[in-house]
C-alpha cells in the first residue's frame, strides 16, 4: 500500500486528558474575563482549575494557545445562545406592536448581561494583540444577530407592518435605538444594569423604530 495514501486511525484520547482539558478550558475563560490576557496567571489559572501548571502546558504549549482556545470556547457558548436568539426571530407572533416590543425588551436584556460585558471588554482590551479573535467575534455573534433582524424586519416589511427601504441599515438603527446607548455605558459602568431601566429604553427605542418605519 502506498504510504502516501495510507489511512491511520486517529488515536483515542485520554479520557483523563479529555477531563483535564475541559477543566482548564472552564477555568481559563473565566481568569481571561476577568484579567485580560497580560494580567492573566498561568499558575493562578492552574490552581483555580485544579490541575499541575505542567498538565497546562502538556495541554497547551504557550499562554497564546490557551488564550485563544478559551476565547474561541467564549465565542462558541455566544453563538449557541444567537442560534437559539434567531429561531425567536424566525417565528414572529400575531400580534405586530406587542410582539415587536417584547422582542426589543428580550433582545436588551439578552445582549446587557455580565458574561457578555464581560466578554466584550476582553475582546476591546485585546483587540491590538489578537484582532482577529475581535473580529471573529464580531461575525459570529452581533454579525449575525443583526443579520436576523434585518431578515425579520424584511419580512415585517412584506406583511405590511414596515415600511423599510434597507433592512440591513434599519436593523443596524433598531439595535443602537433599543441597547446601543446603554450598551456603550454598560462596558464601563455596570450599575446601569437595572432590569427596569434596560425594560424601559428597549420599549422606547422599539417604539421610536415603529414610529420611523411605520408604513407611510
Amino acid at each position: 500500500m502506498d504510504d502516501r495514501t495510507a489511512t491511520h486511525p486517529t488515536p483515542r484520547l485520554d479520557p483523563r486528558q479529555v477531563r483535564s482539558r475541559a477543566l482548564i478550558l472552564d477555568a481559563a475563560t473565566e481568569h481571561f474575563l476577568r484579567h485580560g490576557y497580560l494580567a492573566g496567571n498561568i499558575d493562578v489559572l492552574a490552581a483555580e482549575a485544579g490541575v499541575a501548571k505542567r498538565t497546562v502546558y502538556n495541554l497547551f504549549e504557550s499562554k497564546d494557545e490557551l488564550f485563544r482556545a478559551a476565547v474561541g470556547r467564549a465565542i462558541a457558548t455566544a453563538e449557541s445562545f444567537v442560534a437559539e436568539h434567531v429561531e425567536v426571530l424566525e417565528t414572529p407572533g400575531a400580534t405586530f406592536a406587542a410582539d415587536f416590543d417584547d422582542f426589543a425588551v428580550a433582545h436588551a436584556r439578552a445582549v446587557l448581561t455580565p458574561r457578555v460585558l464581560a466578554t466584550r471588554r476582553m475582546l476591546i482590551g485585546e483587540s491590538a494583540r489578537f484582532p482577529e479573535l475581535a473580529v471573529e467575534y464580531v461575525e459570529r455573534v452581533p454579525g449575525r444577530v443583526i443579520a436576523a433582524i434585518a431578515s425579520m424586519l424584511g419580512r415585517l416589511a412584506d406583511e405590511g407592518h414596515l415600511q423599510v427601504p434597507d433592512p440591513q441599515l434599519a436593523a443596524e438603527h433598531f439595535a443602537y435605538l433599543v441597547l446601543g446607548a446603554t450598551l456603550d455605558r454598560a462596558l464601563f459602568d455596570p450599575a446601569v444594569l437595572d432590569p427596569a431601566r434596560i425594560d424601559a429604553k428597549a420599549l422606547a427605542g422599539a417604539r421610536a423604530f415603529r414610529s420611523v418605519y411605520a408604513p407611510r
